[in-house]
């Protein structure tokens, strides 16, 4: 076991994969990565789908192959992509079992297209939920104004949900009070109410966002002050009275995840976002280039500040430098939207191209 991720699992952090091809599924890699640097779970999204289809071999025979069953588009898409999911849930159902459902989850999201459809991304949740049938498969659902009563409608349904696109404290709140709605509905029916959920929080866009415009001095700094403003409201959540209530029917309260986790700045450490972002029961999701980063040359771990007062002065610091923190992180929720779109118009476009190839 590599002793740098497995300090850092030690600490309390669940380590993600953010990524996922057959490649890695047939030549062992990403059991390897679970046996060796402490990988207890992925996520995947439209664009790590889109690279993967698009830059390898591994789907075109089965695209032709599904294309010669009259199947097409997002149908097609949804099969290719479940077909991985459901081999990479099987590799972590032992971590599944062994955290009692807490860890060894696989991701798979809604169509972008219905990032603003509370409506359709229902359906499209529970219908994907039942077509995997997995225990271990959280459904992605924006935390986009829209995407707010879907996600309680699906953990009211039953359906696990890893809530994306989230880029602040505020917005986390939001997806967690919807999260805290579904379950109390499902005490009040009389279900069972402990549906896992994490919600992801997006941190190095914040930087990007930001490169070349503001003094050296705060270059990198916003993405960590959001991160540690998002735990703080985390924590505060987690202890609530509503929060603990539900505790006492037997429900694993909602993770913070933190997903953009790659360095943007080629100036940065290659780490930034791993060695800074150290705080028990949450999760980390790594692109595979950071995991081999870290594995090779983590530092020692330090916990997450939980000086808030520091966090809103590095914020306040940007804000006078131009950047007004609320409305760079509704842009930043718009924007991740509008990537995840295109990029899903790309893997569409790609699949038809290959379906058609001789």
């Amino acid at each position: 076991m590599n002793k740098n991720t497995e300090q850092l699992h030690q600490a309390g952090v669940s380590l993600w994969l953010d990524n996922i091809t057959r490649g890695l599924l047939n030549n062992g890699t990403l059991q390897r990565y679970i046996n060796e640097l402490s990988i207890t779970g992925l996520t995947s999204n439209p664009t790590i789908f889109d690279h993967a289809i698009a830059n390898t071999d591994f789907y075109n025979e089965a695209i032709r192959q599904k294309v010669k069953e009259g199947k097409s588009g997002e149908k097609l898409f949804f099969e290719l992509a479940i077909e991985d999911l459901v081999r990479a849930a099987d590799l972590f159902k032992p971590v599944y079992e062994r955290t009692n459902g807490l860890d060894g989850w696989v991701s798979l999201e809604v169509s972008p297209l219905l990032a603003y459809d509370t409506g359709d991304t229902v359906k499209a949740a529970e219908q994907l939920y039942k077509q995997a049938a997995r225990p271990n498969l959280f459904i992605k659902i924006p935390g986009t104004p829209q995407g707010l009563p879907a996600i309680e409608a699906a953990i009211f349904a039953g359906v696990p949900v890893n809530v994306t696109l989230l880029f602040s404290a505020e917005q986390y709140l939001a997806a967690a009070e919807a999260y805290l709605r579904g379950i109390e509905r499902r005490i009040e029916a009389g279900l069972n109410p402990d549906v896992r959920s994490v919600a992801s929080i997006f941190i190095s866009r914040w930087d990007k966002a930001t490169l070349g415009n503001v003094p050296v001095e705060l270059q990198d700094r916003l993405g960590i002050a959001v991160a540690q403003r998002a735990y703080q409201a985390n924590l505060q959540f987690l202890n609530s009275d509503r929060a603990r209530r539900v505790m006492n029917f037997g429900v694993h309260l909602q993770r913070l995840l933190w997903a953009s986790t790659g360095t943007k700045d080629p100036q940065a450490s290659d780490i930034l976002y791993i060695k800074s972002l150290v705080a028990p029961y949450t999760v980390n999701t790594m692109p595979e280039k950071t995991l081999l980063d870290f594995a090779d040359h983590g530092e020692t771990i330090a916990p997450l500040s939980t000086d808030e007062a520091a966090a809103n002065a590095v914020i306040t610091e940007f804000e006078r430098a131009g950047f007004k923190y609320n409305d760079l992180a509704s842009k930043l929720q718009k924007d991740g939207a509008d990537s995840f779109t295109k990029s899903w118009n790309d893997l569409l476009s790609t699949i038809e191209k290959k379906g058609n190839d001789k």
